[in-house]
């Protein structure tokens, strides 16, 4: 899923892009369908009636699922327009519009097999729509995209994982002070969708989704989002969160819940301390494997565009994970020190390390509203 906003007088136009979405769909459709929040144009009456129902179904359960209760009907429905083939690749585009407040101009392309239609697609662009309607404003793109992956079918997630692996291996990881200050999207996109997608499976499985909701809407009040990593997951800065987050990733990604979730004993310790050097060690690695560590840059070093292997940062050379200890800890704790020295706070540089000026990888439209 990609996400692209850009401020328009009075306006937020914001469209979102599950990929592989080729950005066609069927010239004519055979049969629509309408229930109270979206009509739905398919090529066979039964799957309209299919796509209606799940997409109402799926607004339903999963705002109960991520608000705690229902959402009230939109004003008007939003349409669903389908092309369903066999070994069509699933995606899909949802559009709509933030203006002083208000969200509305609902619509929804999508595109794929009617199993992954159904239970990837519309699952996932109903997601982008609740959180829409939730916060009545642009999420971080780690956030809205890493969040609206996790309900999809076990094997879209699966892609997710596999990539994100090759991902870190190769150095393409994305440090956590450069995700979370990333309000467009980098050149080499996918690694965002991937671990966006595992940070917000890691954290919502350690506090649960209304948690991770409350701790997006406590950042966006001031875009502090390590006072509100600390508020919420008790991290003390961003090398720390990222070197548990990599560790949890290197054990193989063990489920959690926020009974069993380390983070759950960091927090408490965090408000009763006020002050936690470093994450729990059960959080820490296990065993050697080849991931390279991504580190935290210093405010301005690189573009957002590009991974940062830990060998890239400084002069000293990565560290090989050994099984006694934690090769992602060993190197936060080595850049955090960097950082201190030369005075630079993280905090103080998350403002700082936003997003390349590269294009825009969809067009500009619509009179300058920017659809992406």
């Amino acid at each position: 899923m990609e996400a692209r906003f850009a401020r328009v007088t009075p306006a937020f136009v914001l469209t979102v892009f599950l990929l592989p979405f080729s950005g066609t769909l069927s010239p004519a459709y055979a049969a629509g369908y309408k229930t109270t929040n979206f009509i739905v144009n398919a090529p066979t009456p039964a799957l309209a009636k299919e796509i209606g129902d799940q997409a109402e179904a799926c607004r339903r359960q999963l705002a109960i699922e991520w608000l705690g209760k229902e959402m009230p009907a939109w004003a008007k429905p939003c349409p669903i327009n389908a092309n369903v083939a066999p070994n069509l690749g699933a995606g899909g585009a949802t559009s709509f519009v933030f203006d002083r407040g208000e969200v509305f101009g609902w619509e929804m392309n999508i595109q794929g097999t009617r199993e992954r239609i159904l239970d990837s697609v519309i699952p996932h662009e109903v997601t982008h729509t609740i959180f829409a309607s939730h916060f009545r404003e642009p999420l971080p793109r780690w956030a809205d995209e890493g969040a609206c992956t996790t309900v999809e079918h076990r094997s879209e997630i699966s892609k997710q994982e596999r990539m994100l692996i090759e991902f870190l291996k190769t150095g393409r990881g994305i440090p956590f002070d450069r995700m979370f200050a990333m309000k467009e999207y980098p050149n080499d996109v996918m690694p965002l969708y991937s671990q966006g997608h595992s940070t917000a499976q890691w954290l919502i499985e350690s506090r649960g989704r209304q948690e991770f909701l409350a701790f997006i809407a406590d950042g966006l009040k001031d875009e502090n989002w390590p006072r509100a990593v600390r508020a919420h997951y008790g991290f003390s800065d961003y090398p720390t969160m990222q070197s548990a987050w990599l560790d949890w990733v290197k054990q193989g990604r063990p489920q959690l819940t926020p009974e069993t979730s380390p983070i759950t004993k960091l927090v408490a310790q965090t408000h009763g301390s006020g002050a936690i050097a470093a994450a729990p060690d059960s959080l820490r690695g296990q065993s050697p494997d080849d991931i390279t560590p991504v580190v935290a840059t210093m405010p301005n070093q690189t573009k957002a565009s590009q991974a940062v292997p830990a060998h890239a940062i400084g002069n000293s050379p990565t560290t090989v994970a050994v099984a006694s200890g934690s090769v992602y800890a060993e190197a936060a704790r080595a850049q955090r020190e960097r950082l201190e020295r030369g005075g630079q706070r993280l905090a103080e540089g998350t403002k700082s390390a936003a997003s390349s000026n590269a294009p825009s990888v969809y067009a500009v439209r619509d009179q300058g509203k920017i659809r992406r």
